[in-house]
């Protein structure tokens, strides 16, 4: 199946909450004020967040002024629009510039990060670049396993320390090899223990240093990876992993188990962060660039 196909398909809880809710809204309705509160509330319930909600129906709201939107057809044409020009398109995550290329790899546990970083490597590997993966999370021993296991699949190196050895440390081996081996990108995994989060953002912070001190123009990408399911908590993530390692990137996973998938609107708008990667399956062609086009073309499906 086309990746297109599966989006319009990973997308379809979204779709339902989200589009399908706003044409029964639509239906047989005369455009006026009634309809446009009525709309920011339902963009709001599908997790479209209260800026890109009140955006999206400001602009609706200028064009039904204006004369510009006769019927509910017409209005559901221009929602289509609005919400293009809101969804930012990031750079692409690629191996370029200087050797190694780094990225640095947070979230909270359980979002999908350590396959993110596995599926990336993977990809890397089958473009012709060679990939050290950094097991920094060293807070558990599974952790460390499962990225083992991605290494392998990918045909990547893989840097490691015993459970529980500082983070930072093995950041710091995994470049130093890389930068000895010619090697063209490390992928660092990290812990994402949030209810210890004061030492876990210091933690994120001397990796950030240590990495820097040996190739000074690193991290080249921190990316931070969300659980689309996790709607709104994903933006409260956002914020305090952007305050500690000012991130570049989001890989917005799990958008074919969610009604939930309006989130991406709420990333944009309130934190500026676009969204580089987004998975819709287990598969390692699941994960794909982020292409704003394309995701709104399949959520209108």
């Amino acid at each position: 199946m086309a990746f297109f196909e599966k989006l319009k398909q990973g997308l379809s809880k979204t779709r339902k909450a989200l589009i399908e809710n706003t044409e029964a809204l639509f239906s047989g309705r005369t455009v006026d004020e009634h309809l446009l509160e009525e709309l920011e509330e339902l963009l709001i319930m599908a997790d479209v967040g209260p800026q890109a909600a009140s955006t999206l129906t400001n602009a609706l709201r200028e064009q039904v002024q204006k004369g510009k939107i006769p019927d509910a057809e017409a209005l559901k044409s221009l929602l289509k629009e609005e919400i293009k020009k809101i969804l930012k398109q990031g750079p692409k995550i690629i191996c370029a510039g200087e050797k190694p290329y780094v990225i640095l790899t947070v979230g909270v546990n359980g979002v999908g990060k350590t396959t993110t970083i596995g599926k990336l490597a993977r990809r890397f590997t089958d473009q012709g670049f060679t990939v050290t993966l950094a097991a920094a999370d060293t807070f558990r021993a599974a952790a460390i396993e499962q990225l083992e296991i991605w290494a392998q699949r990918a045909g990547a190196q893989i840097v490691k320390h015993r459970s529980g050895a500082d983070p930072a440390a093995v950041a710091f081996d995994a470049v130093t090899s890389a930068k000895t081996k010619n090697i063209d990108t490390v992928i660092i995994d990290t812990a994402g223990r949030l209810h210890t989060k004061t030492n876990l953002m210091e933690e994120l912070k001397k990796i950030n240093r240590v990495v820097s001190r040996e190739v000074p123009s690193a991290p080249h990408e921190v990316l931070l990876v969300v659980d689309a399911t996790s709607g709104q908590n994903a933006i409260t993530q956002a914020k305090i992993f952007n305050e500690a390692v000012n991130v570049t990137g989001i890989a917005l996973t799990k958008l074919d188990g969610t009604a939930k998938g309006g989130i991406i609107l709420a990333i944009n708008k309130e934190l500026g962060i676009p969204v580089k990667l987004i998975g819709v399956g287990e598969g390692v062609d699941d994960l794909q660039d982020f292409n704003s086009g394309e995701f709104v073309d399949a959520l209108f499906g």
